[in-house]
């Protein structure tokens, strides 16, 4: 009579490997759970960050030097401004760059929109990461008030 030992290991090893390849999907499943978590909470945040900028151009009346100035922007060339964040969310102050500052993970866009018919002002918002892809985009539109008198 022969030993059935043989079959009983070979049976333990077949029972290993598929618990294995089952453990190995899951902890894959985990990761992309935790990195399609982490998108969400950075898209999130650029919504929020852009509700507040368009709501602070659109109460200023499209007065982009008053908006700068509460939103704490650094204004590029025309018409455009900005703002880059760290990976946290914090605002970088560029003037501490090289000297401890964390790198720039995200960034606040604000363009004017010129072709736009008169007594209209209107702008786009967007966030994105630093590499270049969008979190979050709005265009805000205001009523230009013209006085006269």
């Amino acid at each position: 009579m022969k030993s059935k030992a043989p079959l009983l290991l070979m049976e333990q090893m077949v029972m290993l490997v598929v618990f294995a390849l089952a453990a190995a999907l899951c902890v894959q499943a985990f990761v992309r759970s935790d990195a399609a978590s982490a998108r969400n909470e950075a898209r999130d945040e650029a919504v929020v960050l852009c509700q507040n900028a368009a709501e602070t151009i659109r109460h200023s009346g499209g007065n982009f030097n008053e908006a700068a100035e509460k939103l704490g922007l650094e204004f590029g060339q025309g018409s455009t401004m900005g703002r880059y964040y760290d990976e946290n969310w914090q605002p970088i102050d560029f003037n501490a760059c090289g000297m401890g500052a964390p790198p720039a993970a995200y960034s606040l866009n604000i363009h004017g929109v010129l072709d736009v018919p008169a007594g209209v002002g209107k702008a786009s918002v967007s966030v994105s990461e630093v590499d270049g892809e969008v979190l979050f985009e709005i265009e805000v539109a205001w009523q230009e008030v013209f006085f006269h008198g």
